[in-house]
């Protein structure tokens, strides 16, 4: 984590050696990324996604939340590879149909757009998994969140896993051990959990997710149960929606942590992170006083995230289309 912070304030081949340094920390091959990766190849890369994620989340603000959470469902299975893209063929089994991407899980339409612009621009050169580290990145800042480095020269899976998807997503019925056990798989730290759940400040949750939370728990605020109940029945309405904050549900700030204080966690994985005597409590309620410390831990956080074993060099390719491999070489566990 210290890595990450000291990364923006060296230049040069001081540059370098934090990287690596990074690297060593997190147990991740990412020597190879670079913050200006496209600069000879494709100077109006990032440039191009920056602006037609700001066009997208204008249109529809609940987008931003969408295309990081896109993001952070690529890098939690397989590392950042853009392997949640891939669509399913007569004999390829790709990630959207898990059972925490399907019907839940949106935004490719937007990497698409995307990508087709990139492609008339510079064809065969920039990968659809840096596509989603630039949109999740621009995402959070067009909602008024942080910004931070996003380090470049991912390249793009030829496999998917299904079962991945499924064992390694952070379910939202998980208790804090499952949560802490969960992400430390992915090699983030119990405080890094904390902080990249803060991410649950912006978006809307399908009713399925926390319709048990809301009927059947006790650490919950009765008056937002209540509220939370009129838009989630008791039976039907899986894919009914309610937001995370309903304060501010798409301004990326804080409340999401004064929320949980108040016991109004949405999921029950939300409300873990704030309980009596709990483990995070005071990390949770320190993001509630300081947004500040908040933004700053997030955006290192971010960074680290998007750096979970991507493939450079030789590995992987680039797609001409996010959806589907340039070769027939596809396999799936």
């Amino acid at each position: 984590m210290a890595a990450s912070s000291l990364f923006v304030s060296f230049s040069g081949f001081k540059l370098k050696f934090v990287l690596i340094f990074a690297t060593c920390l997190i147990g991740i091959s990412s020597a190879e990324l670079s913050a200006d990766f496209y600069k000879k190849t494709c100077p109006k890369a990032i440039h191009t996604i920056e602006e037609m994620v700001q066009e997208a989340v204008s249109n529809e603000s609940r987008m931003g939340a969408s295309l990081l959470r896109l993001h952070f469902h690529d890098c939690f299975v397989q590392g950042c590879d853009g392997s949640v893209l891939l669509d399913d063929t007569d004999n390829f089994t790709g990630e959207k149909k898990s059972f925490p991407n399907a019907n839940s899980l949106r935004g490719f339409e937007v990497i698409d757009k995307i990508k087709s612009k990139l492609e008339a621009i510079c064809p065969g050169v920039v990968s659809c998994a840096d596509i989603l580290a630039v949109a999740a990145k621009e995402s959070v800042v067009a909602l008024k969140g942080p910004k931070w480095d996003v380090l470049l020269g991912r390249r793009d899976s030829t496999t998917a896993s299904l079962n991945e998807s499924n064992s390694d997503l952070p379910a939202p019925f998980l208790d804090l051990n499952g949560l802490i056990s969960a992400f430390a798989k992915k090699n983030f730290s119990t405080a890094e959990l904390v902080t990249l759940s803060g991410s649950h400040t912006i978006g809307l949750a399908r009713c399925v997710t926390f319709r048990t939370r809301i009927y059947n728990e006790s650490n919950i605020d009765s008056s937002f149960a209540n509220q939370t109940q009129a838009q989630c029945p008791f039976q039907g309405g899986d894919d009914n929606l309610s937001p995370f904050d309903p304060t501010t549900e798409f301004t990326f700030d804080n409340n999401y942590y004064k929320n949980l204080m108040q016991l109004k966690g949405l999921l029950h994985s939300d409300q873990q992170l704030f309980t009596n005597n709990g483990s995070t409590n005071s990390q949770v309620s320190r993001y509630s006083r300081s947004m500040a410390d908040f933004k700053k831990d997030f955006a290192k956080a971010m960074l680290k995230m998007s750096m979970i074993t991507p493939l450079t060099g030789t590995d992987g390719e680039i797609r001409k289309n996010c959806r589907m491999v340039n070769t027939q070489s596809t396999t799936f566990s």
